[in-house]
């Protein structure tokens, strides 16, 4: 295990036990590479990486290693909404055909935007004609959201849309504002703020840090690996999964949030659009889910997702909120504490035992606090 250059404000004897728990994460084979990083009060003070990030070629992972962050890339995308909301450019209750006409087709005329970020649009399943080349594809993508069907009446059922809200939320920044979500994302957030390594579109010359994805126990789908290993997934826009990042970038998109939308003298968002965005908005059971599943949401984030640790408190904001992407990874911020944590492995696992390793590395870091 190694360490980056970090402002120290945490408990260096709990830190000390976190770091221990990463490294034995590791040892045990829970993984084969992992990378953590931690921002407190507006600063790194945490970024610890080990592991293998490559088995056939025995590529250590380093400070500048990418990982597939999958569906952690929701709660990026929904956050060009949540700015184009701030500056009136989109409101929660409008029907997306207002600006999208053609989407609002086949039964989806009174879905909204809370629809799409809560996850009740009712059209969870992917549409079969997006196979992973079409997906590639932008406008055969569109096409095929205008052409899907909710199997349940809007607003009504929580049913994780796994693809299709990132698709959709990529495709109202264009009409709204003209720029891909990718370029929209970098010119807005990015660039302003110093994350330099978080991509939806991967640039071709950073393809060989990026770390190669393993199924581990229980993890079954092998042909959605072998995907997101490639070149072509790396590289194309997938809104709602194919964000790649260090566990440092990631962690500094949090740490803003959770300094109220402001990170180093430069203001992204008010402090009261980060709460209003981040304040539950449902709870229930997730009819999409292929196990039983009780989610809290916010506005396209998570809330106290178990990958996230235990809940802080009973308070409005006395909780962690961000995203989690499948099996392997975990981001999220605590507001009241103005923590941004980003946990990231190239280890896939089934959804019990990925919420333990990730939980426990939450609740380490929030004891760091005490």
């Amino acid at each position: 295990m190694s360490q980056g250059n970090t402002t120290p404000t945490l408990s260096p004897e709990k830190l000390s036990e976190l770091k221990t728990l990463f490294q034995e994460q590791l040892d045990s084979g829970l993984h084969p590479g992992a990378s953590m990083a931690v921002y407190h009060r507006g600063k790194l003070v945490l970024d610890i990486y080990g592991g293998i990030a490559d088995i056939p070629t025995a590529t250590p992972v380093n400070s500048d290693t990418m990982f597939v962050t999958f569906s952690c890339t929701k709660a990026i995308s929904a956050f060009a909404w949540h700015i184009l909301w701030e500056r009136g450019q989109l409101e929660l209750g409008h029907f997306l055909q207002e600006y999208w006409p053609e989407f609002g087709a086949n039964g989806k005329e009174t879905i909204n935007f809370r629809h799409i970020l809560t996850h009740t649009a009712g059209f969870p399943q992917t549409p079969a004609t997006l196979n992973y080349t079409n997906v590639l594809d932008w406008d055969k993508v569109t096409k095929a959201m205008e052409e899907a069907k909710p199997i349940y009446k809007p607003g009504e059922t929580i049913a994780y849309h796994s693809w299709n809200m990132g698709f959709v939320i990529g495709e109202i920044v264009r009409r709204i504002d003209g720029r891909v979500i990718s370029r929209f994302l970098q010119d807005e957030v990015f660039d302003p703020i110093g994350i330099n390594d978080f991509h939806i579109g991967l640039p071709p010359e950073k393809e060989a840090r990026v770390a190669t994805v393993y199924g581990m126990e229980g993890f079954s789908d092998s042909k959605k690996l072998e995907f997101f290993n490639t070149s072509k997934a790396h590289q194309a826009i997938i809104p709602a999964s194919n964000g790649i990042s260090t566990a440092r970038d990631l962690a500094r998109f949090y740490g803003m949030l959770s300094m109220g939308g402001s990170l180093d003298g430069v203001d992204i968002m008010r402090p009261g659009a980060i709460k209003g965005a981040a304040v539950q908005q449902l709870e229930g059971l997730d009819k999409a889910a292929d196990y039983p599943r009780w989610v809290k949401l916010g506005l396209g984030w998570a809330i106290d997702d178990p990958s996230m640790g235990s809940p802080s408190g009973e308070g409005r904001f006395d909780h962690s909120v961000g995203h989690g992407g499948l099996g392997s990874c975990v981001g999220w911020m605590d507001i009241n504490h103005k923590l941004g944590v980003a946990i990231l492995t190239n280890g896939v696992r089934e959804p019990e035992s990925n919420a333990k390793r990730l939980g426990a590395l939450s609740d380490a870091i929030k004891a760091c606090l005490s």
